[in-house]
């Protein structure tokens, strides 16, 4: 976890200013706290991870308001620097920005001039999502009839253009 943060940390901030702290969770009895500010899979009604899927550990991303009003692009960057170190050493990832936000403060005492940005949820991979081209703007994920998650997205076509933006 240290790692993960540790990238984060070295990653580029806007104006250098480095806004973002960090809150590493991995006490099992405030992983089910955390667990219950959650909301999971937004486009899945009836899904809720199972016990065994359940995270291993967050990471809390902070921004100190008294430094950045703005770090939009900071989270992003750390969020995704996070998560590549967590895919590098075994774990997977998902980043969560459906949280109670009070409930969560509360639970782990965050100052109010901190805001919470966004949570990353680490452990082990249950599943092995397949990705699929979007269908007319399409984008919500789904599960087959086997479980198995697919995640559409855009055609690369659509999203990258060389030298100008017209059609080619």
């Amino acid at each position: 976890m240290l790692k993960c943060v540790d990238a984060a940390r070295l990653s580029p901030s806007a104006a250098n200013l480095q806004p973002l702290k960090y809150i590493i969770i991995n006490d099992p009895k405030l992983l089910k706290k955390v667990f219950s500010t959650l909301s999971w899979a937004g486009y899945l009604s009836d899904y809720q991870p199972s016990e065994g899927e359940m995270p291993r550990a967050y990471i809390i991303i902070l921004v100190d308001e008294k430094i950045s009003r703005t770090p939009n692009h900071d989270t992003g960057i750390a969020v995704m620097s996070i998560s590549m170190v967590a895919h590098d050493e075994g774990l997977g990832s998902c980043i969560l920005g459906a949280v109670n936000r009070e409930k969560l403060r509360e639970i782990l005492k965050v100052p109010e001039d901190l805001a919470i940005a966004l949570v990353v949820a680490l452990g082990y991979p249950a599943e092995n999502p397949v990705v699929d081209t979007a269908k007319a703007g399409d984008i919500k994920y789904w599960l087959d009839e086997n479980g198995v998650l697919h995640v559409p997205k855009r055609h690369l076509k659509d999203v990258a253009k060389w030298n100008s933006y017209q059609n080619q």
